[in-house]
């Protein structure tokens, strides 16, 4: 690697970053990392800070996890790339398939179809639920229904579900026959209710009524995740998805599980399904499934879409959707390890009592500090909202907000700022002390933005 100085001065001024705009980023070049080990990573100028972000959302065995990066070496050494397009495979694209469909046979999911990352995987998800309703004879249901303040990638279908307007307004116009429900964000919501139950029925109602509306002849699919991420970490009340999920069978509507973060127990659960005790047409995955070390994703597919599509005989049902490194040889030996890592180490346990410690911690200092107005999270995904006055829930200023991540920054602690939110979902091997490190580097920042 070429040394730091070299780095820092052409930092941000031959590339663009995702989701950020170029010119703030070569005013303000991003931080550099460059190592990681555990649960921690290393700057360029040698700081050590454990990772509150867990990379995004995806690094959930931390950074040093020897056997998915052995399972990756050797495959390297025997077959580094192979097209999984019709008449060639590979082997550990069929091993994973196997391991998959036993890991996700309690969500009902029987198939698999293999991408690139989660907009990959939700831009195959939303394309199947189209050619099955073709396939069975139903072509006028083309339209999708998502919740507000949902997060679903960001291809042209994705950006079009997407529930926020950062992520579709400069590239308007969109798909066509996009319905959006409103989120079940009990601090701010259209039905000015902060009871989470009165808000998931406020919501299945608005569903059916867009179902009426529209005509349920013309829907396609609802996709959702099981946990708001992106749009700041929004838990729903535990009744929410099982509704939608009766509205969908009683009109004939697939429910895609967008769990793209939630899967591979990020939640306290196995699935962000599982969580709610629903199962749904599809799951898109990705993110955890490797850990972060390899571009992977999948899609699983339950057996009511899986009945349609193998029992068609026309040319109607063939796929003709896919990627050059859909069931990549090197990302599936990489998902097998890390799927088996992933339940010896009982992750899921880990992150259920790892978040309840640090939701705990949270609520405290949202007591401590006036500067936060709403703390959310399931398992190890968690936000405090910050605000610049409580009782009308003015949104911090942008500088409050930085405050806050340079403070929790120089106390050893990467955190995420998404707007007025502080977006926390470290890898899933923290500890006690972990826990604690994550809650002192706050305090720090809120007392710092608080002077």
């Amino acid at each position: 690697m070429a040394d730091s100085n070299f780095l820092t001065e052409h930092n941000a001024r031959h590339v663009w970053h995702p989701m950020a705009h170029p010119a703030e980023m070569r005013a303000n070049p991003p931080t550099i990392i460059s190592a990681g080990e555990g649960a921690e990573i290393i700057d360029v100028d040698g700081k050590r800070l454990l990772d509150g972000v867990g990379g995004l959302w995806n690094v959930n065995l931390g950074y040093s996890c020897d056997p998915v990066k052995q399972a990756i070496t050797t495959q390297l050494g025997e077959l580094p790339y192979y097209s999984a397009f019709r008449g060639t495979t590979n082997g550990p694209l069929i091993e994973l398939s196997v391991a998959l469909a036993e890991f996700f046979a309690a969500d009902g999911m029987v198939r698999s179809f293999f991408t690139s990352g989660g907009s990959d995987s939700v831009e195959t998800a939303l394309r199947l639920a189209r050619q099955f309703h073709k396939l069975n004879g139903q072509p006028e249901r083309t339209k999708f229904v998502s919740l507000k303040k949902g997060y679903h990638g960001t291809h042209f279908g994705g950006a079009s579900v997407n529930g926020n307007q950062n992520f579709r307004r400069a590239y308007e116009p969109l798909l066509p026959g996009t319905i959006h429900l409103a989120s079940p964000y009990t601090y701010r919501n259209p039905f000015n209710t902060d009871d989470p139950k009165v808000l998931a029925d406020s919501i299945a109602r608005q569903f059916a009524d867009e179902i009426a509306f529209h005509g349920a002849d013309t829907i396609a699919a609802l996709i959702m995740e099981p946990v708001l991420g992106a749009g700041g970490v929004i838990v729903p009340h535990e009744s929410l998805m099982p509704a939608l999920r009766a509205l969908c069978d009683k009109h004939g509507i697939l429910l895609i599980a967008d769990e793209v973060i939630t899967a591979f127990g990020r939640t306290g659960a196995w699935s962000g399904s599982r969580l709610w005790g629903v199962k749904p047409d599809m799951m898109c995955t990705a993110k955890a499934i490797t850990n972060g070390y390899f571009p992977f994703g999948a899609v699983m597919i339950g057996e009511k879409v899986t009945e349609v599509f193998e029992n068609d005989r026309t040319a109607m049902g063939s796929i003709g959707h896919g990627y050059t490194y859909s069931g990549h040889p090197v990302g599936a030996a990489a998902a097998i390890v890390c799927l088996a890592e992933t339940v010896k180490q009982d992750l899921a346990t880990n992150a259920a009592e790892r978040g309840i410690e640090l939701l705990e911690g949270l609520e405290t200092l949202k007591a401590r500090y006036p500067l936060v107005g709403d703390v959310r999270g399931k398992g190890l995904m968690c936000a405090l909202e910050l605000v610049s006055n409580r009782d009308d829930k003015a949104p911090a200023a942008k500088d409050k907000v930085a405050q806050v991540y340079k403070g929790a920054y120089e106390a050893g602690v990467m955190i995420r700022t998404s707007g007025n939110n502080i977006i926390l979902s470290p890898t899933l091997i923290i500890s006690k002390q972990d826990v604690s490190r994550i809650l002192e580097a706050l305090e720090a920042g809120l007392k710092s933005a608080a002077n």
